[in-house]
């Protein structure tokens, strides 16, 4: 059996059921909740190593969730994958912004959402190299997997870490969103290319810090994708 275990919170018996086969069958170890409390105490008893969360729950939703987990000191870098049968873009582009990982809309093939699992797993637990690079006061530490502004600590989250030291190991050359995708999430990642703007506008938002703002090092380029670029900074 995996050393992973999995959280699958649904309210949908027959769901979870679905899943917990699906998960057993990969040499999962499942895990069950279907409401937000008892969620949350499976958070902190068993220590999961990725949720499968669904977005309407009883006592809330699961949004609501997943911005406590993002907010919690030991929970928020927990690898979220959001189950929804909302589809609309703005809903989908609300869990990114809230700190989903992916997400993957109902109906799904139970085959795909462990490709997913895994594919995010892997995204996670691979840790990028342990050289410090600099930019400026900028420093991006891979065996600390911490990056300063003046000496002092920004918050991000695993998968932002990870594009901000790809970029900054790539300086000056322009990436599509399809190569940040396998340079990052890895190749035949079921991830789509959008998502890459919520993480690119969240490592923005955190490179924005009170020691010094450095979101302008990540560059829009026109018709292609994204560029680091730290020329003019002194």
């Amino acid at each position: 059996m995996s050393e992973s275990t999995v959280l699958v919170v649904d309210d949908e018996t027959a769901i979870r059921d679905m899943l917990r086969m699906a998960l057993e069958i990969a040499d999962f170890r499942c895990i069950e909740a279907d409401n937000i409390q008892d969620a949350y105490t499976q958070v902190v008893d068993e220590r999961p190593d990725i949720v499968l969360l669904d977005w309407m729950l009883p006592g809330g939703s699961g949004l609501e969730m997943l911005r406590r987990l993002k907010r919690g000191d030991t929970t928020r870098d927990l690898p979220v994958i959001m189950l929804t049968a909302k589809t609309a873009e703005d809903n989908v582009i609300q869990g990114l912004d809230v700190g989903a990982d992916d997400y993957i809309t109902k109906p799904f093939a139970p085959r795909e959402l462990i490709a997913r699992v895994r594919a995010l797993l892997r995204r996670s637990g691979a840790g990028p190299g342990n050289e410090r690079m600099q930019v400026s006061q900028l420093v991006v530490d891979g065996e600390s997997r911490r990056v300063l502004v003046a000496d002092q600590p920004v918050e991000m989250g695993p998968t932002e870490f990870k594009l901000l030291h790809f970029f900054i190991s790539h300086p000056e050359r322009a990436y599509t969103r399809g190569q940040l995708l396998d340079q990052v999430w890895g190749a035949n990642v079921y991830v789509e290319e959008r998502t890459i703007d919520v993480h690119i506008r969240r490592l923005r938002k955190a490179l924005q810090a009170p020691g010094g703002d450095y979101s302008n090092l990540i560059q829009t380029v026109r018709g292609t994708g994204y560029r680091f670029s730290s020329r003019g900074v002194a």
